[in-house]
């Protein structure tokens, strides 16, 4: 038998294995009425949708209220980096038609905005560390290649642990270091694995550009990604952006909460980022602008006519209700955990959007979308009882079109989520350190009976 064929064996469920699971229901699920009797606040949330103070931090700041009497009134969202607001930073380096995700790493990672100098030292500084280590490519990225590239960039970073002889090493110069060359690395780890993939199990061509060295992160991503390395500026900017975008969104956030819950143990940088990686896996974190795009193609092709709203109404209304695209009940793209009124990083990205959209003649596309922009939270909030009075569209609803509009691969949207969180891993796993905090250990209340052990023969 070939060892592929015996790892196929073992990813078949058994009639066991379904015994067993089902023995795991049965007692492995809480009753939803102990959340209330004891107040537990799921997800670290209360009952109005507000987080639970479990920290503090400097980094980043989400804001989506304001205080009127000592009442939440809901404003349009807003999202600071190291106090400024991103719709400034980004007009200041969009006005000077400049890349952007530099200066926001140098921002989060120091605390301050760099002078020219300070850029392009820290711009050489990533440069010089966008390399692998011998072989790292043979060896490790084209081995047992996956569609999963969330996977494949975990099990790189892990293995990149060995080649470092301060792996362990805790000091916040050493972790800067990691960190850094993990930032400068990824998009090749990214875009390697991707080509991998492409050539060992859909039978592509395989190609491996080398990074140059003028090149920042957005452009170094079309020019590893593309045949021909061939992109317009204007491609490499809106690229840019949506990297500044991603980069952070304060210590809340799943992945990020991840890497201070780990980096609070002491562990070392390889296995805090590959927990983050790991956390932004998940669909309700950093797969969700695939679901959108998903989302979006199966209404196109089940509504004729998409200048009719009634009938997107009609089967918005039917996604929400679990009876189509994926039968989950979830209209993607649409509400936040924070935002209300509005994400500032959907309305920052829109506007790039609708220029990407004619410049690639898909101005209908991106007509439909605001159509569902403009429906989708009216369908919600006539379905479903909320604790808000307003819902909007998020981030994910255009950075999916984003990426179809490049032509970047379904398999690459949540890695590139991940090459932009890196800022902001980076800072947090550095303040955490830096801040001389406690391990991160909420508590847990057992809710189950006690009872007295059986003999085996009396089961």
């Amino acid at each position: 038998m070939k060892k592929d064929a015996v790892i196929d064996s073992h990813s078949e469920n058994t009639p066991e294995i379904e015994k067993f699971a089902d023995l795991c229901q049965q007692h492995n699920k809480i009753d939803e009425l102990l959340y209330y009797r004891y107040n537990v606040k799921r997800g670290l949330r209360d009952m109005n949708g507000k987080g639970v103070l479990t920290g503090l931090t400097e980094i980043a700041e989400v804001k989506s209220y304001t205080i009127d009497d000592d009442e939440m009134v809901p404003c349009p969202g807003k999202l600071y980096y190291r106090g400024y607001n991103i719709e400034d930073l980004v007009k200041g380096f969009s006005k000077e038609r400049r890349f952007g995700f530099e200066e926001t790493a140098y921002l989060l990672i120091f605390g301050v905005l760099p002078t020219s100098k300070e850029l392009k030292e820290f711009s050489e500084i990533l440069s010089s560390y966008r390399t692998l280590p011998t072989n790292f490519v043979r060896d490790v990225v084209m081995k047992a290649p996956s569609k999963e590239m969330m996977n494949t960039l975990q099990r790189s970073v892990l293995t990149l642990y060995p080649y470092d002889s301060q792996a362990d090493n805790v000091s916040i110069d050493n972790v800067l270091r990691q960190c850094l060359q993990l930032t400068s690395i990824m998009p090749l780890l990214s875009v390697y694995g991707y080509q991998a993939f492409k050539h060992y199990k859909e039978g592509g061509s395989l190609v491996i550009h080398q990074p140059k060295p003028h090149m920042g992160t957005a452009e170094t991503i079309l020019h590893l990604l593309r045949d021909d390395s061939k992109y317009t500026k204007f491609e490499a900017r809106v690229l840019d952006l949506c990297l500044v975008l991603h980069a952070d969104h304060g210590g809340g956030n799943n992945s990020t909460f991840t890497n201070r819950v780990v980096t609070s143990t002491l562990t070392d940088t390889y296995s805090a980022i590959a927990a983050s990686l790991a956390s932004l896996k998940g669909p309700r974190h950093g797969g969700a602008n695939i679901k959108v795009v998903g989302m979006m193609d199966d209404i196109q092709k089940h509504v004729k006519d998409l200048k009719d709203e009634d009938a997107i109404r009609k089967y918005l209304e039917k996604i929400l209700r679990g009876k189509a695209y994926d039968r989950q009940g979830l209209i993607y793209g649409v509400g936040h955990a924070v935002y209300t009124i509005s994400d500032p990083r959907a309305v920052l990205l829109k506007k790039f959007v609708e220029t990407l959209a004619e410049q690639k003649d898909e101005k209908e596309t991106f007509d439909f979308y605001q159509r569902v922009e403009r429906i989708a939270p009216e369908v919600i909030m006539g379905n479903r009882k909320m604790y808000r009075s307003d819902i909007s569209i998020n981030v994910d609803f255009y950075s999916g079109l984003v990426y179809r509009l490049l032509n970047l691969p379904e398999e690459l949207f949540t890695p590139l989520f991940a090459i932009a969180r890196m800022a902001g891993w980076t800072a947090h796993r550095l303040e955490e350190l830096n801040s001389g905090g406690k391990i991160i250990r909420p508590a847990y209340k057992n809710v189950a009976r006690h009872t007295k052990y059986v003999p085996i023969n009396k089961r």
